[in-house]
């Protein structure tokens, strides 16, 4: 027997409709290059949109073309954020710190018919447009009259948006149809293509919405730090709209004194942020104190942060940290450690504890941990395992690339490439990547714990640990450590006693390494692929 329920499609569409009729008053604030604040209300963004549909109807872009973007966190991308995807078209944000050769090879897999460019990185995409075959059009926001380029495809945002009706039918009528396009950072071959649908971006708005997850809310000012083009900067732009919730956008100022005059001046209540950004924020904030008891939630994600730095917040600053986890895969959201109710009496250290676990899956996620054979393993907090997951928002293949067994199991469940341990409450704790672990004389070696108690170091501002080969054991971790500015002088002997007293012996680095900067991904990780590449045969120039 089938129910008996109005076929009700969820696309993206319906979230929109839902901001302009329930909160057309609530506002959206952008930071531009120039500096100015620009503001305006769900209300203006809904008839923009209805208008840039319009304009990219004039431009050609049919239902499931794929529309590029490369800009930064601003009231225009996100109304090409519903616009793409309402007209039927897919979203495909571009990750404006990547190499033109990585870039390129996203456009051209992807097949972008159009980009929109935010003007100020209009000469890094000319980079990338020297690249690639497929781009028709090239529309600049955010434009000065003197701008100059030699790309002859150039047009401007807001003269086509001058001449579009703000009438508009929604081109989208199959919730399965595709919305949006991101790619891996490509860290270990080539980018592969997460392509989400309007039925899985909605539920993963609704879970993310859940009250065990981020718990927006109507009275909330949300202020997404993460780039848009980091896995659709994690659905806040879909959730604020949903909830009701002010929308602060930095733009290109990233700045930790930028940020802290947003969240002052702005009184933010949830930011969302990789843990660099939250490093420097800290460090501004305890150099020049202000007002920010506005926070209630300070959403960490995209790496794991480290438990002192949690601390710091809490203890210092009064701000609550909300520890998450997640992939593109999974749009992002796959956990957020949250304090149950039997973590009530605990003293604060311990609590602290379990914030810096990567946490509960949100419903809608299911996770479980397996060994080598892909035999389920007990969740006991102790035993360690590949971390699977599947849900609604889980992807289950890559873009153009039918069959990933490395990726994917025969059962259906997506292989994180994560080790970790689940314990009886359900909490998830992240040990390692499986290509991070360290394998010394037979015994693992969690580089992520290392990392942990080396910035738990006043000294140490950050650290990455890599393996290097050794004849005798096989595998030794090397640390690559940047000290802490105005801290004094910290020794590699000071490091390695003070490890001494936190980890076993046998995971105690061989060699530490002082530099003034660790390289990073795209998306703001340590990029230990290029660490390996230069210390691999232990060379430390």
């Amino acid at each position: 027997m089938q129910g008996l329920m109005a076929d009700y499609p969820l696309t993206i569409d319906r979230i929109l409709e839902h901001a302009n009729r329930i909160y057309p008053h609530k506002r959206i604030a952008t930071r531009l290059p120039d500096g100015t604040l620009h503001r305006y209300t769900y209300a203006d963004l809904y008839g923009r949109v209805k208008q840039l549909a319009n304009v990219l109807r004039s431009l050609g872009v049919k239902p499931g073309d794929r529309v590029g973007t490369f800009a930064w966190n601003t009231y225009q991308h996100l109304e090409l954020y519903y616009a793409i995807p309402c007209s039927g078209a897919v979203c495909h944000p571009l990750n404006i710190r990547l190499f033109p050769e990585q870039l390129a090879y996203m456009v051209n897999h992807a097949e972008d018919r159009v980009v929109f460019v935010d003007a100020t990185l209009l000469p890094a995409f000319e980079q990338v447009a020297d690249l690639v075959d497929c781009v028709e059009h090239v529309v600049l926001f955010n434009a000065g009259e003197d701008r100059k380029t030699h790309l002859p495809n150039i047009s401007l945002y807001e003269t086509w948006m001058a001449d579009a009706d703000d009438t508009y039918e929604w081109a989208v009528t199959d919730e399965n149809r595709a919305m949006g396009l991101c790619y891996t950072s490509g860290t270990t071959g080539k980018p592969k293509g997460a392509l989400f649908s309007h039925r899985s971006m909605v539920l993963h708005t609704f879970g993310g919405n859940q009250a065990n997850a981020l718990g927006l809310v109507e009275t909330d000012v949300v202020l997404p730090v993460v780039p848009q083009f980091h896995a659709m900067a994690w659905g806040l732009p879909y959730a604020c709209a949903l909830a009701g919730a002010d929308i602060v956008m930095p733009g290109p100022h990233l700045k930790p004194e930028a940020l802290a005059e947003l969240i002052v001046t702005e009184r933010v209540t949830l930011a969302g942020g990789v843990p660099t950004i939250w490093s420097e924020l800290y460090r501004e904030l305890k150099g020049h104190p202000r007002d920010i008891s506005c926070i209630r939630t300070l959403l960490v994600g995209g790496s794991a942060m480290p438990r002192a730095l949690i601390e710091a917040y809490e203890k210092e600053l009064g701000v609550s940290v909300l520890h998450a986890w997640g992939m593109t895969e999974l749009s992002p959201l796959g956990t957020v450690s949250r304090l149950q109710s039997n973590h009530r009496d605990l003293p604060d250290s311990e609590k602290w504890d379990v914030k810096a676990k990567q946490g509960n899956a949100a419903a809608g996620v299911e996770m479980r941990i397996v060994d080598e054979a892909g035999n389920e393993l007990p969740w006991d907090g102790k035993t360690v395992g590949e971390v699977q997951v599947r849900g609604a928002w889980v992807v289950k293949s890559y873009y153009k690339l039918d069959s990933d067994p490395e990726h994917f199991t025969p059962d259906g469940w997506f292989r994180t490439g994560d080790v970790g341990t689940i314990d009886p409450y359900g909490y998830l704790t992240l040990t390692d990547r499986t290509k991070d672990l360290i394998k010394s004389g037979g015994e693992w070696i969690s580089s992520v714990e290392l990392e942990n108690a080396l910035m738990a170091h006043a000294g140490v501002l950050e650290a990455a640990v890599i393996a290097i080969p050794d004849e005798k054991w096989g595998e030794r971790p090397l640390a690559v450590v940047v000290p802490t500015p105005d801290m004094g002088e910290v020794t590699v002997q000071a490091l390695r006693e003070y490890l001494a007293l936190k980890v076993t012996g046998f995971w105690l680095p061989d060699q530490i390494v002082f530099v003034e900067e660790i390289p990073r991904t795209g998306v703001g990780k340590f990029d230990k692929k290029l660490l390996r590449r230069q210390y691999a045969e232990g060379r430390l120039g």
